[in-house]
């Protein structure tokens, strides 16, 4: 009976590191998405900042 509640207690727990990872490898591909597409517009820019 406690290897029971053990059990389903460590699945509760794996499936919301599951998908807390899955959160966070989105977070995280997606900031880095928007980090390229922030420094291409610096870089097209570029030339309208210099004299």
């Amino acid at each position: 009976m406690n290897n029971e509640k053990t059990y389903k207690l460590m699945s509760v727990i794996g499936a919301g590191n599951l998908a807390l990872g899955i959160v966070v490898l989105v977070a995280g591909i997606v900031s880095g998405i928007l980090m390229i597409v922030g420094g291409a517009r610096l870089l097209k820019g570029k030339s309208d900042l210099l004299f």
